[in-house]
């Protein structure tokens, strides 16, 4: 029985059920969107149609078939088991999305939406209807490599048919082994009427064919790597991308899936010259994506570790500023307003304030991760963060305050330093030390300070700005002993003895040294393992008069050393200079510009924290090679098999990851991760199985 509304009537002769209509077959009313009647023959095979559903033909009263052992490859409902008939109209009576289902009854119904939408022409509002239940289907089942491959064609072809294919819209992913028809027709048309192409539809080219291969932020990033393309494009080519007039024109068939007909779509495709032979377009539209995928490494980097972390103030700090119209944030100029206040009133703020303001909860730990995280995000908005824990002698601790300060206007990188940078830094940290040496920073010992960074050469503004609020810090957060002790633990000698010369130098480059610098001096060299005595030769050689002295060391009843000639000038009350040692400004300059080269070579010493996060510490090599290391045993040996190929299947990756009992979806992850940390890419890369990533291979030196 057959009804085209609420009023059952006669089933007569074949007949397409629509939308709105159902259909009563035996015993199961479905709905609409089948063909129910007896079939006519296949014009190809000469069989009866497989998109139909024939009335006349055994059912059983129970289905239950759900695993399809009643199914050919094309299935056809004149030709499958009762019991398969049952199951496929409890599926089509259940709502036509059960997932238990065998993808083949799916097919049986594919096959009628394909029919009636290419063979019998149904009006342009049927022909939406049907495209519509069709993406709903591949969204059901699209994790089925068939379901994708025949419903993404029949997708691809099907917006040819509406309104001259002017509704034809971009893609950006692979669907076959070409670029997609609705691509291939657009920019067709465009090549024959001398019409420039536009940044979407030569990225729809790129992204669309099968041969493109682009790095992780296109497609972890993708509505950011869309407009970024867009903007790089525009700012090439304004007026857009001319093409070449092409030779021929594109004759394009659709076959369909139920393998009955073939559609020769010459009208549809009309004005559309073949451009498959283009490879110039391309090329230009691989380097201005190779730009933007560059642009955005550190935010995919940020998403690889934290997929949900997109919209965060990290994620969007590491937009790059091109994008920032395009993807506003409250949140990040409410930070802008909140660190704005601090630089007002000072700057000081304690470290887990700060952090616990940038990522939206109170840490655990002071990690250097979240500390790098945190100054990036400032960095974005023109702000700085102090210490920057990438040159920082140490990390601030719980408690501790951190300095908020301008930067520059469009500084953006802060990985990289000049060579002065480093050098100034430990000066000042050492000054600082020996500032605090009585308890205080006198204001004079602050000036001093800071002036080093005003004669430093090789400096850029923003390093100067840096450094600037790095003083601020020390001074606050003065360094103890046990920092110096800890990292120059394993020095050589020779090292130490350096390190102790630059700290005299700096504790004598105002000229004086008094007798609290003097005790700093000695704590410094007793912490080193250096012999205190040498401070002594070394003040002797550096004193403004050559006349004969007596030095001896200090102790509580001693208020300073006696200097014979020139007598020292009276020094204001309260100074703590009365009986300090005067030095020739000369030869501490001479010895200052030595301690420049000294300071270079140890500041690779200071130039990571042991206290870092634990994820950041160097990790031991992996047994066996040295490519991996970083990586377990395991995980080092299931990597170095996989390189030795470009490609796996999934069943060959999984039982690869079996050998060496690991879990191949925590394993892609593990090995992945371990990639984009150390070539800020992914190793392997899924895609209709398992693709090894040729650029990461090539620096493994594999």
């Amino acid at each position: 029985m057959l009804s085209a509304g609420p009023a059952p009537r006669e089933a007569s002769g074949v007949g397409w059920i629509d939308a709105r209509g159902s259909a009563q077959v035996a015993g199961r009313e479905i709905g609409g969107m089948v063909y129910v009647g007896a079939p006519p023959r296949s014009r190809r095979y000469g069989k009866p149609e497989n998109a139909f559903i024939d009335p006349n033909r055994p059912v059983a009263a129970n289905g239950g078939d759900f695993a399809g052992s009643g199914l050919s490859y094309w299935p056809n409902f004149s030709e499958i088991t009762p019991v398969a008939r049952a199951t496929y109209l409890d599926w089509l009576a259940g709502g036509r999305n059960d997932r238990n289902c065998n993808p083949g009854y799916m097919f049986l119904y594919f096959y009628g939406l394909e029919r009636r939408y290419f063979v019998d022409e149904p009006s342009r509002g049927e022909r939406l209807e049907i495209i519509a239940e069709v993406r709903r289907l591949l969204e059901t089942y699209g994790d089925n490599g068939s379901v994708r491959r025949y419903l993404g064609a029949f997708l691809d072809a099907a917006p040819l048919l509406i309104d001259g294919g002017a509704t034809l819209e971009p893609v950006f992913a692979p669907q076959g082994h070409e670029a997609p028809l609705a691509v291939r027709v657009a920019v067709g048309r465009r090549a024959a009427s001398g019409e420039p192409l536009d940044a979407d539809w030569l990225l729809s080219w790129l992204m669309s064919d099968p041969e493109t291969r682009l790095r992780t932020p296109a497609s972890r990033c993708f509505p950011e790597f869309r407009v970024l393309f867009r903007s790089l494009f525009d700012a090439r080519y304004p007026g857009g991308l001319k093409l070449r007039r092409p030779k021929r024109a594109l004759s394009p068939i659709y076959r369909a899936a139920s393998g009955t007909f073939e559609v020769n779509l010459d009208h549809a495709a009309a004005g559309a010259l073949d451009v498959s032979g283009f490879s110039e377009p391309l090329r230009i539209a691989e380097e201005i994506a190779a730009e933007a995928t560059e642009s955005l490494d550190k935010l995919s980097r940020y998403l690889g570790r934290d997929p949900e972390g997109r919209g965060s103030l990290e994620a969007q700090a590491l937009l790059p500023r091109d994008l920032w119209p395009h993807f506003p944030s409250a949140g990040l100029e409410a930070l802008r307003g909140w660190a704005r206040e601090l630089i007002n009133a000072g700057g000081k703020v304690n470290v887990e304030d700060a952090l616990a303001r940038i990522e939206g909860a109170r840490p655990d730990r002071i990690g250097k991760r979240s500390l790098i995280g945190a100054a990036d995000t400032l960095a974005r908005l023109s702000i700085g963060l102090a210490p920057d824990p990438r040159y920082a002698l140490r990390a601030p601790r719980f408690g501790e305050p951190v300095i908020l300060f301008d930067l520059p206007a469009g500084v953006d990188a802060l990985e990289s330093v000049s060579a002065a940078y480093q050098p100034t830094l430990i000066s000042l940290a050492l000054g600082a030390f020996i500032a605090h040496a009585d308890g205080r920073v006198a204001e004079d010992e602050r000036v001093a300070l800071a002036r080093r960074i005003d004669m430093a050469e090789g400096l850029t503004p923003t390093e100067r700005a840096r450094l600037a609020a790095n003083l601020d810090w020390l001074i606050a957060t003065p360094p103890d002993l046990s920092l110096f002790r800890r990292r120059l633990a394993d020095a050589s000698e020779e090292s130490r003895r350096e390190f102790g010369m630059l700290a005299l130098a700096v504790a004598g480059a105002d000229g004086v040294v008094d007798p609290a610098e003097i005790r700093a001096l000695e704590r410094l060299y007793g912490a080193l393992g250096l012999d205190p005595g040498g401070i002594h030769r070394e003040l002797h050689a550096l004193m403004a008069s050559q006349e004969p002295v007596t030095l001896s060391r200090p102790s509580m009843r001693q208020a300073g050393y006696a200097i014979p000639a020139p007598p020292v000038p009276a020094q204001p009350e309260g100074s703590g200079r009365a009986s300090a040692i005067r030095l020739d400004a000369a030869r501490i300059s001479a010895v200052m510009a030595d301690t420049a080269r000294v300071g270079a070579v140890l500041g690779g010493i200071f130039s990571d924290d042991p206290s870092d996060d634990e994820e950041d510490e160097p990790e031991p090599p992996a047994p066996g090679d040295p490519r991996f290391a970083g990586l377990d045993a395991a995980h080092a040996a299931f990597a170095a098999e996989l390189v030795t190929r470009p490609r796996w299947g999934d069943e060959e990756f999984d039982r690869l990851a079996e050998n060496f009992a690991l879990m191949p979806a925590g394993a892609l992850e593990t090995i992945n991760e371990w990639s984009y940390a150390r070539h800020d890419e992914a190793l392997i890369e899924e895609y209709e199985g398992y693709e090894v990533n040729a650029a990461v291979v090539a620096a493994l030196g594999a």
